[in-house]
């Protein structure tokens, strides 16, 4: 038991790195305003531990991996004009919109043997969600009001068109490569020994 706990903070530590590595360095396209862009599957190691080591250890993770997210774009932090605004901008936009991915792993078990890559697929698609819906809430209640737009109607729609812009093809690449990769990472997706 001791060895596993160790085992899951050694893999955790070793996953925060490469999708730090991802999130930072490996850019797909141009950047959008503000930090939106698509990487290339920087959520993938997150979503791993999850599935691999439960929905706490992957909560765990997730969240030790948005605080660096936080350091990395405090300078967006500083668009906010009171404190209110912020604290909004770290949390839906980086604290809960980064830690969401860890309930990327929710669904083990919940098929049953041999349909583990839908519970991934799901695990994916959920906290993708999740994270999206963090950043159009932030994009629709702060960002709108730092930057108010004439016509107060479309911000819905332009906080949705913006976010999804990057989160659907990072969603999709995401499942994509987790699908590519699971026959052969089989073993290690599902803890089994090799």
């Amino acid at each position: 038991m001791k060895n596993q706990k160790t085992l899951a903070l050694i893999e955790s530590a070793l996953m925060i790195a490469i999708a730090m590595v991802l999130n930072e360095f490996v850019k797909i396209g141009k950047i959008w305003a503000l930090g939106g862009g698509i990487t290339l599957c920087s959520m993938l190691p997150l979503v791993f531990i999850s599935y691999r080591h439960g929905v706490k250890q992957g909560l765990f993770t997730a969240f030790v991996f948005s605080l660096l997210q936080l350091v990395l774009g405090m300078k967006n932090v500083h668009y906010g004009q009171n404190f209110v605004q912020m604290a909004g901008i770290a949390l839906l936009d980086y604290i809960i919109a980064y830690s969401v991915i860890g309930f990327a792993g929710i669904y083990k078990g919940m098929f049953g043997k041999g349909k583990e890559l839908i519970e991934i697929m799901l695990g994916i698609l959920v906290s993708m969600l999740l994270r999206f819906l963090c950043h159009y809430l932030s994009g629709f209640f702060i960002w709108e009001a730092l930057w108010p737009n004439e016509h107060h109607y479309t911000s819905h729609a332009w906080s949705f068109i913006y976010n999804a812009s990057y989160m659907g093809p990072e969603t999709l690449l995401t499942m994509l490569v987790a699908f590519l990769s699971f026959i052969p990472l089989k073993k290690i997706w599902l803890n089994e020994r090799i």
